[in-house]
């Protein structure tokens, strides 16, 4: 089994859910970590989903966090981890046109 280590850079989220993250067929993933930093001079409300394939089916990690302006949010924190199975997929929506930008640090197991 390979394991790869990654980081995924997804500028200007806005109002539409953002796939910030799809693992591929026969992939597993681990997040290690995931920051939403705030572009602009206002608050922003920022959600996470993770949603599930075959049934589509879409939970929350966050829903409208508040992001103070000028700041960021470490969703994952004090060694947490997430788990994206294969085919599954991470979202990152704002209530705000291109106020967020996401990076994500990933192992890639296949």
């Amino acid at each position: 089994m390979a394991t790869t280590f990654r980081n995924n850079v997804t500028k200007n989220i806005g109002t539409v859910p953002n796939s910030v993250y799809t693992a591929g067929n026969g992939i597993y993933t681990t997040v290690v970590g995931m920051v939403l930093a705030n572009l602009t001079e206002s608050v922003v409300k920022a959600s996470v989903t993770l949603t599930a394939t075959p049934d589509s089916v879409t939970g929350f990690i966050v829903k409208d966090v508040l992001i103070a302006p000028n700041s960021s949010l470490r969703v994952l924190n004090s060694g947490e981890k997430l788990i994206v199975a294969s085919q599954n997929s991470l979202n990152v929506q704002s209530n705000i046109n291109d106020s967020i930008d996401c990076v994500l640090s990933y192992v890639e197991i296949s």
